[in-house]
């Protein structure tokens, strides 16, 4: 599979570059990429396969629709596997990882006074990306990023919705997580992690659904 071609198309569809419920032609991506069909066919069935794209006989390819139920429904299934992960990455935490996580701190604090919707979630991604480096568990991984992707939307698509006031609060919660997560990872143990990387997933789909709903009102 072309790698840079997956990473491309997958990142304009979590940030929301590609509407959802936009077609796209096959054809037309084909020529922007310089590539025959073949290779791309691979990365769109790899995108269908996450969920993130639908491919239509005869139509084109439909960006996923966001859909509250579906988006609680792995929600759901995210809260064990991101307890695992948890736990794994709090037995396994290398010194230059704390360091890493320490400066997620720094770059939120810093969007406090000027919030802004993709820095604040690559700061999420980053974060995420750590977790998954110290668990060590390329199976865990690639699950996980493939569930992470699809409630990812939902989160970036209210927070390009909200004003100044609703960010600074999405701000407000991913610092605090940042800030108990750093504290476990140096002092409490791999259960304790574990269980706090559940409750804050928990609370970050309380914000999620609250967001749309209202959004959608």
């Amino acid at each position: 599979m072309n790698k840079d071609i997956y990473n491309t198309l997958r990142n304009r569809i979590m940030f929301l570059e590609y509407e959802p419920g936009l077609i796209l032609k096959e054809q037309t991506l084909a020529e922007e990429f310089g590539v025959s069909r073949t290779p791309l066919r691979t990365v769109l069935f790899r995108l269908e396969w996450e969920y993130l794209v639908k491919i239509l006989p005869r139509t084109g390819i439909l960006i996923s629709e966001l859909e509250l139920s579906s988006i609680t429904n792995v929600f759901q299934a995210r809260l064990e596997l991101e307890a695992v992960i948890g736990t794994m990455a709090r037995d396994k935490i290398q010194p230059e990882q704390l360091s890493r996580f320490d400066a997620l701190q720094d770059l939120c604090n810093a969007l406090k006074s000027a919030p802004e919707p993709k820095k604040l979630a690559e700061l999420d991604i980053a974060n995420k990306t750590i977790f998954h480096e110290a668990a060590g568990n390329p199976f865990l991984v690639e699950t996980s990023e493939r569930l992470y992707s699809l409630t990812f939307r939902l989160w970036y698509f209210n927070m390009l919705k909200m004003d100044t006031k609703g960010l600074s609060r999405e701000v407000d919660a991913v610092m605090e997580d940042l800030v108990l997560l750093s504290e476990l990872l140096r002092k409490g143990s791999p259960e304790e992690t574990g269980r706090a990387r559940k409750t804050q997933l928990l609370k970050h789909l309380k914000r999620i659904r609250s967001s749309f709903l209202a959004v959608s009102a």
